[in-house]
């Protein structure tokens, strides 16, 4: 018999790698992601609990932000045991399976309740939020992709939009690190100075509400901004931002097929084949579930399971960013992506509320 039939034949008596056991590698990581992810949640209620029994006003900072923070503390302290690797590394998965299920939570049909002229505002602010993070990046020398997570995190919805983008661009760990910390560098001051600017100029509570709705980032912050207003502001901040969040899947979708485009070196045979193979599929969930939940496929129920399997996802991913990011690379941004990001908010901020201002002078509400 050949040596070649003979090892044919010894790679049928050679057992696999079994399932359970690469299963279990998973396991160490896994149960840390849940940890930190859990200990920003908590972070967050016990902040907010703490402000209500004592009567003090506190901001509402989401667990995103602490569980990112806990995993930076750990990775840049102590480090991550070998052991942990595997589960960590999965944050990757939860992140796209978040991103897909999050499109339950998106109904396009929402667009057409704000009325024609909000629907205006709405996109002149998406392409001058693009178009100011994008110039700024630029003058200020930042990486292009680190510039692309800060022009969509600002345009849609913040955190959401940059973890949605990430894995589509294949930006950087540190990259979305930092662009996250920019973004939400002015989301707990808005909570202040957005109610403080409102009342000082007499907005009404449509105005208002949809100048929160159009210029702050994070749903939760832009929500609380609306409400400490009024409720009825409150309301209209929700359904301009959810309007903003509308547009995720395809403005992610735009900077993926120009990133699919860019920055290959081996030469493209067929254009439209190869960008079909990079583009990442999980938008493609997105956008369906979030076309099925206008058509009413889900009940009330699968609806808030599907959102909460979601924050679940989350959860981990975040909790992943922050251990996959060392600090000492991060370092060698400096202080350019700080700047560029509150720049930025401030220039977005100053554009909605002319725009803002001048329909409601008008009255065209």
């Amino acid at each position: 018999m050949s040596n070649h039939v003979t090892d044919a034949l010894a790679g049928f008596d050679a057992p696999p790698e079994p399932i359970l056991r690469r299963a279990l590698e998973l396991v160490p990581g896994l149960a840390l992601l849940v940890l930190l992810g859990l200990l920003g949640k908590w972070t967050e209620l016990a902040i907010l609990t703490w402000g209500r029994e004592h009567h003090v006003a506190v901001p509402d900072i989401e667990y995103v932000l602490w569980a990112i923070v806990y995993g930076l503390i750990l990775a840049n302290t102590v480090g991550i045991p070998r052991i942990f690797r595997p589960g960590v590394a999965t944050y990757e998965f939860w992140l796209k399976a978040g991103i897909v299920l999050l499109g339950v939570r998106f109904l396009l049909g929402d667009v057409a309740r704000l009325g024609g002229v909000s629907l205006v505002l709405c996109a002149i602010e998406l392409s001058v939020s693009i178009a100011i993070m994008t110039w700024l990046g630029t003058r200020f020398g930042l990486k292009p992709k680190l510039t692309s997570l800060l022009a969509i995190g600002s345009s849609i919805c913040g955190v959401s939009a940059i973890i949605a983008a990430k894995g589509a661009i294949r930006a950087d760990d540190e990259d979305a690190s930092l662009a996250i910390a920019a973004i939400l560098a002015l989301g707990a001051i808005s909570l202040v100075l957005f109610p403080l600017i409102g009342h000082w100029v007499a907005f009404s509570d449509h105005a208002y509400g949809l100048w929160a709705g159009l210029a702050v980032d994070n749903t939760a912050e832009a929500t609380a901004a609306g409400r400490i207003f009024s409720e009825e502001a409150g309301r209209y901040a929700v359904l301009a931002k959810t309007t903003r969040n509308a547009t995720i899947g395809f403005v992610v979708l735009g900077y993926a097929l120009y990133w699919s485009s860019r920055g290959q070196a081996q030469e493209i045979g067929h254009k439209g084949a190869f960008l079909w193979e990079k583009f990442p599929k999980f938008i493609l969930g997105f956008l369906l579930l979030s076309l099925l939940a206008t058509l009413h496929a889900f009940t009330t129920q699968q609806t808030a399971s599907i959102a909460a399997l979601s924050r679940w996802a989350f959860l981990l991913t975040f909790a992943g960013v922050g251990l996959s990011t060392d600090l000492r690379r991060l370092s060698a941004q400096g202080w350019r992506p700080l700047v560029v990001g509150t720049a930025g908010e401030i220039g977005i901020a100053a554009v909605t509320f002319a725009l803002v201002v001048a329909a409601d002078r008008l009255n065209l509400f």
